[in-house]
């Protein structure tokens, strides 16, 4: 089964992992055809298995072992990552008025407690809407000036997430959302 890992704390803080090692890393948990899309910790392989949760803890510990720091993964498969790719989370008009349109991937589905929490984030600048395991930001801010970031999300909702360009999610949902 072909599938795509989303790797949270990979070449951010200081913390860099050349791709080649990644790919290995990937390798020598017994993933086949690895592939990694950009510097960012994106990793497409294939599995054995379609239990997604044994798979990402398999992977967190690999990485842990090799690299010494926690790194939360969110793996889906290429359907899904077509579908968050073409998920329609906001009206045209409001995505060409944004400045930046991002994903973050989350573990599960998040509740309606969640939910009401992340809502109260939404500004004049910063608008979210969720489907299943994923949170789209649409934000009219530069996201170095936004009050958003991963942490934010983090510390919200409770729960481990990491984020992602919605391009970058189109771009890899092309090449591999087959």
């Amino acid at each position: 089964m072909r599938l795509v890992a989303f790797l949270r704390a990979v070449n951010v803080g200081g913390r860099v992992v050349r791709m080649d090692r990644l790919k290995k890393l990937f390798e020598d948990a017994g993933f086949a055809n690895v592939e990694t899309f950009i510097a960012s910790g994106n990793v497409i392989f294939d599995a054995g298995t379609k239990k997604l949760a044994a798979i990402e803890r398999a992977i967190e510990k690999q990485l842990h072992d090799a690299l010494g720091y926690e790194v939360h993964t969110f793996v889906r498969t290429c359907a899904e990552l077509r579908n968050v790719a073409a998920h329609k989370a906001f009206a045209a008009a409001a995505i060409d008025a944004a400045t930046a349109f991002n994903v973050a991937f989350v573990g599960n589905p998040l509740d309606a407690k969640a939910k009401k929490a992340l809502m109260t984030l939404k500004t004049t600048l910063d608008d979210f809407h969720v489907s299943g395991r994923e949170i789209y930001w649409l934000s009219k801010a530069k996201q170095s000036e936004s009050k958003i970031s991963n942490a934010v999300f983090e510390k919200t909702l409770g729960c481990r997430s990491t984020v992602r360009g919605i391009n970058t999610i189109r771009k890899m949902a092309e090449k591999h959302g087959s």
